[in-house]
């Protein structure tokens, strides 16, 4: 990952994507607010710190990490306190580190360039304390749109079928794009001794047409109300999971 992102210029991605971002913010707020302050906050896969600004209230000790050098480095530049700490790593190399450190973790936007969820969330629970928190978001397989379009393909078993969906076509020395079925995602959850505590449906409305006629502001009114109730059908393109290590 770190040779891709080192060579893209990711904050210009964001450019155009505020419903997005906030989208993404609302989800965070609204799991995060009723949970207190933690001691040590780790946000693997954090970028150039688009989601600092966020979570930052919520923790004593915040550790950014990423494994593009060019990321930190703008992290750095961006980020000051001396409650933050910077780290150069994936979550492979820092899990080999850091063993039941911090008491809650963020990943956001990292889980579908992973192919092995199964390494990934053993490495998650490495890092994360006995009773602590994972937010964890996730490219869902299942949302509305992908169910539609396959249903239209005639593929009926789609909704069964566990294997990690590539988006795009997968090629060589390119980073890969995949989405997870929600089962495959809980039941390894609860291999590594995490327990599900609560789920949200992030970016919902997302929609070119829309994003072109209705104001943000009616986009994010209408996103708020609409996360946690179609988390339950698993509806949008992305989900956010709270889960307990215990």
């Amino acid at each position: 990952m770190s040779a891709h992102y080192d060579s893209y210029d990711y904050h210009s991605y964001w450019a155009g994507r505020d419903y997005e971002h906030h989208a993404e913010k609302i989800a965070i707020e609204s799991t995060l607010s009723n949970l207190g302050k933690f001691n040590h906050l780790i946000e693997i896969g954090a970028g150039y710190g688009r989601l600092t600004k966020i979570y930052e209230k919520y923790a004593k000790k915040i550790t950014i990490s990423d494994p593009s050098k060019q990321l930190i480095s703008i992290a750095k530049k961006n980020i000051k306190g001396k409650k933050f700490s910077f780290e150069l790593g994936d979550l492979s190399s820092i899990a080999q580190k850091y063993k039941n450190k911090y008491d809650l973790v963020i990943m956001v936007r990292v889980l579908h360039h992973i192919e092995n969820i199964e390494n990934a969330i053993k490495d998650l629970s490495t890092i994360t304390r006995k009773n602590g928190y994972l937010l964890l978001e996730y490219a869902n397989k299942l949302h509305f749109k992908s169910i539609c379009r396959e249903i239209a393909n005639g593929n009926l078993n789609f909704a069964y079928d566990m294997t990690p969906k590539f988006v795009g076509k997968k090629q060589k020395n390119c980073i890969p794009f995949l989405n997870y079925h929600p089962k495959l995602v809980y039941e390894t959850l609860q291999k590594y001794k995490y327990k599900i505590l609560t789920e949200r449906s992030v970016s919902n409305i997302r929609n070119s047409t829309i994003k072109k006629y209705v104001p943000l502001n009616l986009m994010l009114i209408l996103e708020k109300l609409l996360q946690s109730p179609l988390a339950k059908l698993h509806f949008g393109p992305s989900i956010f999971v709270l889960a307990q290590k215990s």
